[in-house]
């Protein structure tokens, strides 16, 4: 398959689309197609680095279990983000589980064709870097709400970080393929926690729930919430 035919949806992202052409074509060039189904893992805590992925369609869910088998889900991962930048800086193995959450495809582009590609041209390091900064930046915030912030508060910012694909989507999405107990664990809530806020949240107009689903029909009332 041409890869080429995949360009338009990761330029409707804000870190592909922001890459040199030059790059944008090398990491075309050198990916393969990845497809997942649901429940499939693409690699675990402890794997060893096997390079950059894209979501092109579907999502996939990045978290670890416990030995009691407790789940944290930090992330849904969906088109058009970009993940698995730390292995490529330290070569250290995986730290945390990914997995299908549905049908989804994958932009692929190994560990040592990427390590080379970035040998021969050593100043695309940084667009690399800015990847995975961004992430810390999130993981920073999501760390001082936990500590600080009310649930409310949490669940309705994390909703307007998720519509807006984590800073890579503009405009933002409306409507959000998220079970609660998926957001739940992403917020460390209780399943009744999160839905009693939800509840709320659709009393007062800002959101509307479906099996499976959250709209967002207010957005600058959410954003009023999230900034309390």
């Amino acid at each position: 398959m041409d890869m080429q035919v995949w360009r338009p949806r990761l330029m409707s992202g804000q870190w592909f689309s922001h890459l040199p052409v030059s790059l944008q074509d090398s990491l075309l060039s050198a990916a393969r197609v990845r497809r997942l189904s649901p429940g499939q893992r693409l690699f675990k805590r402890g794997d060893p680095p096997c390079g950059l992925y894209a979501v092109l369609e579907g999502s996939v869910r990045i978290g670890a279990v416990s030995e009691q088998g407790k789940e944290a889900l930090l992330s849904l991962v969906e088109s058009p983000h970009w993940f698995g930048e730390i292995c490529l800086f330290d070569g250290q193995p995986r730290t945390h589980d990914a997995y299908g959450a549905d049908q989804c495809v994958l932009l692929h582009i190994p560990q040592t064709v990427l390590l080379k590609l970035l040998d021969d041209q050593p100043l695309h390091w940084r667009q690399l870097a800015l990847l995975m900064s961004h992430k810390l930046r999130l993981t920073f915030i999501n760390l001082e709400q936990l500590s600080l912030m009310p649930a409310p508060a949490r669940l309705a910012h994390r909703l307007l970080m998720i519509a807006e694909g984590y800073g890579e989507i503009d405009p933002p999405r409306r409507v959000l393929q998220l079970p609660q107990k998926q957001l739940a664990s992403m917020l460390s809530l209780s399943r009744q926690t999160t839905n009693q806020i939800l509840k709320d949240l659709q009393g007062r107009g800002i959101v509307n729930l479906k099996y499976g689903e959250i709209e967002i029909l207010d957005a600058q009332r959410l954003r009023m919430l999230a900034i309390i």
